[in-house]
């Protein structure tokens, strides 16, 4: 049976290695070796927890289902972290190819994670390996541009078509999520490299995080640096995910400058703006300030219906236009979510061969809809606020000033912000015609004061229970 497993482990990291890249697979899965087998369990050994917990959140299903391709009697894969003494297969060839001993090796486990490859392999063709998440979906062509995206698109393209153009460098894309930052990031990664003679580099920031913290555990800094220091653009998605990593955010400030100054286009996203991404330091939100910051805001329903249609189009499938019109004005606040709910419409009818109906649309997308059902009104949150305070409705929207007046108001802004889909223009003009700036101040007001005070915090969440109770 050994020789069997020896087999199939060899077979699964050779498919492992051709879906994740070279360089993934050396940094990431290289290490794991063979473990014993315990009825429908296979066990795989890594030699730190770091790695075991991370090839554990990133790998672990597919590993399960490759191993049940290969032997249908094993249903699980258990990953633990090797200890000294522990007798294991021998890991695969690194080739990827096979080559794995069946005689079993005794490991101690700080050794074979220096030893199982050179620190220089670990980031080798790093570039090649960044462009490879570019999905060949997002393109402009297939971007809907409409009011609340036009000048982000604008941007991207005009970086696409100039790269470290005056004003344009660093390009910051903000907005919520599912509204289009990844697809205008992708679009221009892809233009660029259609055009050819250009490098790019793109990658999520937690994905730069942990590409830097393996370079620091392999001692290989030096080459993580330079790889990404010597691309022509580079562009990091998600970038709140860095709040609070202070070591990663001093890399990329370094990163930041040495490819500003060196005339390298920067391009990052995020779901707030410079200014309000508090959690990362000073001198990095200025400098990401600096150069164009484009923002993209909530689709309103002619760009629902727009992006709808497209899709629709694009997939060869006949939808009522009636049934376009009930999900834009149904699903409102993600085009992410907009569009899963057309997939599975499209895929409903491909597979039963039946038209798509309203009523239909009712009945496949009937979990969807229920959570979307629940409504809460700005004027609901007015209403409760203003009597969980004792001030009158009206000063919701009159111009005092009083702190009295004010905080109630704030937290009624907040509330709106959290509990409906309406944009922060919206929002504003609800409360007196005041600013989305105004809105804006506000929720991070209230965000603050419900960190700093306790008992303000428990007012606040009361009132969102009873909102949406």
């Amino acid at each position: 049976m050994s020789g069997l497993l020896t087999e199939a482990w060899d077979r699964i990291a050779g498919r492992m290695r051709a879906e994740v890249g070279d360089v993934e697979y050396r940094t990431w899965l290289q290490q794991i070796v063979l473990g014993p087998v315990d009825g429908d369990e296979v066990t795989l050994m890594l030699p730190t927890r770091f790695l075991r917990d991370w090839v554990r959140s990133q790998y672990g299903d597919r590993l399960s289902a490759l191993w049940n391709q290969e032997i249908p009697a094993i249903r699980r894969v258990e990953l633990q972290v090797m200890r000294p003494g522990d007798v294991v297969a021998a890991p695969p060839a690194a080739d990827g190819e096979g080559g794995a001993s069946a005689a079993p090796a005794e490991v101690t486990p700080a050794p074979a994670a220096r030893a199982a490859s050179a620190p220089s392999d670990r980031v080798s063709d790093t570039r090649s390996d960044l462009v490879a998440p570019l999905d060949q979906r997002f393109t402009f062509d297939t971007f809907v541009v409409g009011k609340p995206n036009e000048f982000a698109y604008a941007c991207a393209r005009r970086v696409a078509e100039k790269p470290s153009s005056v004003g344009f460098n660093p390009l910051f894309l903000y907005g919520g999520v599912g509204l289009g930052k990844t697809h205008l990031m992708h679009s221009i990664g892809a233009e660029l490299i259609r055009r050819g003679g250009i490098s790019v580099a793109y990658m999520s920031a937690e994905k730069f995080m942990y590409r830097f913290i393996a370079a620091i555990r392999s001692q290989s800094t030096v080459e993580f640096k330079d790889h990404l220091r010597s691309v022509d653009v580079l562009m990091i998605d998600d970038l709140q995910f860095l709040i609070g990593k202070d070591n990663t955010q001093e890399e990329f400030f370094h990163t930041f400058n040495a490819l500003v100054d060196a005339g390298r286009q920067i391009v990052v996203s995020a779901d707030k703006s410079p200014s309000d991404l508090s959690g990362l330091e000073d001198r990095l939100r200025t400098r990401l300030g600096c150069g164009m910051v484009a923002d993209i805001h909530a689709t309103t329903f002619e760009l629902r219906i727009s992006i709808l249609e497209a899709k629709a189009t694009a997939s060869g499938v006949v939808v009522p236009g009636k049934v376009l019109e009930f999900l834009a004005h149904k699903i409102t606040t993600n085009v992410r979510e907009l569009e899963g709910a057309l997939n599975r419409l499209i895929a409903h009818a491909n597979l039963f061969g039946r038209p798509i109906t309203l009523e239909s649309t009712q009945d496949v997308l009937h979990d969807i809809l229920k959570a979307h059902d629940r409504r809460v009104t700005i004027e609901e949150i007015q209403r409760k606020v203003s009597e969980h305070w004792n001030i009158r409705l009206t000063d919701m929207s009159s111009a005092r000033r009083a702190r009295a007046v004010a905080r109630p108001r704030q937290v009624a802004m907040y509330l709106a912000k959290q509990l409906t889909s309406r944009s922060l223009p919206e929002i504003g003009r609800k409360f007196g015609n005041r600013d989305h700036t105004t809105v804006m101040h506000a929720v991070s007001r209230v965000q603050e004061l419900m960190e700093r005070d306790t008992a303000f915090a428990e007012d606040v969440e009361l009132l969102r229970r009873m909102l949406e109770s």
